[in-house]
């Protein structure tokens, strides 16, 4: 299955069903009056969020969705069919914009979560509403309201504990691949990862989520490289862990070239919390490890971490830096129940 987050969608709600001029016509009853029922309600398009899904590529193949029309009323009282609803079933995460790409109209972070995005067209009254004692016998009766058109973007965020960024080869996903089972593909040249990929992680019997996504390098905010595409990926994670190439030849430049993508891209992730790591330590003796992480320290880079994802060394001890910015996250977004919120009396 091929990995997509943004994808442009069509919907269309469904027309009201009209109402029906009908008069009752029984042997031996004259005068039966009006008896014409009303229009059906037209079929209303939802998003939901689903379990079972990590991916919009559904949504390539089927670019139209269109719900049902509500059908006329019809003689002897009777109302018309309701249309049937569209719901599109979406991935946990997916944010639902307006055709500016711009204008977010739901954000769909829980699942089971669902927003109405096209309302169906209420059915039109029959004749038999009209009907009053000064008009016995209207001949009148309300079309359905019409249908609504809309165009959507749907883009998906992961969801998602850490996120990883550095430049492309800094070893994001050989960490994924020595601390999850996920199988990232692993290679020596740059842009390997073309999509974001995801990994359970576990340490000291606590398990969170990490996001690798493809790297970044100077000018991704101008879609440089693969530009700032995925980005959006590590939006919603509680830490970002930052790695470095310990065995580049322009360590301190590739610190400060994340650090200013981060800061121009937005969205509060240069505000995030970040473990920086010296990454690929194996490659380093050890007066070149002391000296790479005193200079990165000396240029801004907070509580610098020593690691090699190839060789495992340095990898628990990063993990363990990162649960407590997952579990901090967690406690803060955990719902509170309202009966410990006040002072212990039961009341009605």
């Amino acid at each position: 299955m091929k990995f997509l987050d943004l994808c442009k969608v069509y919907i269309r709600s469904g027309a009201g069903g009209n109402g029906c001029i009908s008069f009752r016509r029984e042997k031996f009853i004259e005068y039966g009056g009006p008896d014409g029922g009303d229009g059906g309600r037209g079929g209303s398009v939802w998003a939901e969020a689903v379990d079972g899904l990590n991916t919009l590529i559904d949504f390539r193949y089927q670019q139209h969705w269109f719900a049902d029309n509500g059908k006329s009323g019809m003689g002897q009282g009777r109302t018309g069919k309701d249309g049937g609803d569209i719901i599109l079933k979406v991935p946990v995460g997916t944010e639902v914009l307006d055709e500016d790409e711009e204008t977010v109209i739901a954000d769909l972070t829980e699942l089971g979560q669902r927003v109405l995005l096209a309302k169906g067209g209420n059915g039109g009254w029959g004749n038999l509403h009209f009907k009053t004692s000064t008009n016995q016998a209207p001949r009148r009766a309300n079309p359905g309201q019409d249908e609504i058109n809309r165009t959507l973007w749907l883009r998906l965020k992961l969801i998602a504990d850490v996120g990883l960024v550095g430049l492309p080869n800094a070893g994001k996903s050989t960490f994924l691949a020595a601390t999850s089972n996920a199988r990232p593909k692993i290679a020596d040249y740059p842009f390997t990862t073309l999509h974001p990929n995801l990994g359970v992680v576990l340490v000291d019997g606590k398990e969170f989520v990490v996001a690798d996504i493809p790297g970044l390098i100077e000018g991704a905010h101008e879609g440089r490289g693969l530009g700032d595409l995925f980005l959006g990926h590590v939006e919603r994670c509680a830490v970002l862990l930052h790695l470095i190439d310990g065995s580049s030849g322009s360590l301190l430049e590739d610190y400060k070239t994340i650090c200013s993508e981060l800061e121009a891209y937005g969205e509060g992730l240069a505000d995030k919390p970040r473990v920086t790591v010296l990454n690929k330590i194996d490659t380093l003796d050890d007066e070149e490890r002391v000296f790479l992480k005193d200079e990165l320290e000396a240029i801004g880079a907070e509580n610098v971490m020593l690691m090699s994802g190839a060789s495992s060394e340095g990898v628990t001890d990063v993990l363990r830096a990162l649960r407590p910015h997952v579990e901090a996250r967690r406690e803060a977004e955990k719902p509170v129940d309202p009966e410990e919120e006040g002072d212990g009396t039961w009341r009605p």
